[in-house]
């Protein structure tokens, strides 16, 4: 997702479906286009966005957040995500793990 106004890239687009393909593991995981960028869901829950330039970020709290600051990942605006790290993103593996833990984070704040 990107700021009010902003228009969808190519580079956020292609992000979205790779982060879909990817993500699979994780169970049943969509996209949908949101303020320039895409959402990331799964059973109606966003943990991560794509943001208009193409990068990922996904759900913290305060129990992950230390993670992504470890790694000098920012945050995206006032909103709970961090980008996510090169190095996670180039192992699946990796990628499902962090990504699995935010969809857990969403999950819990939604039931608050």
């Amino acid at each position: 997702m990107g700021k009010k106004g902003e228009k969808r890239t190519g580079a956020a687009a292609s992000t979205a479906e790779d982060a879909v393909k990817r993500l699979q593991p994780i169970g049943g995981v969509t996209s949908r286009g949101m303020f320039g960028g895409y959402g990331l869901f799964v059973d109606g829950v966003m943990f991560g966005l794509v943001n208009s330039k193409g990068e990922f970020h996904l759900r913290v709290d305060d129990s992950t957040r230390a993670n992504f600051e470890k790694t000098g990942s920012q945050s995206h605006g006032k909103m709970p995500y961090f980008s996510v790290p090169n190095a996670v993103l180039k192992s699946d593996e990796d990628f499902c793990s962090w990504a699995s833990k935010a969809l857990s984070v969403a999950r819990a704040a939604k039931k608050k």
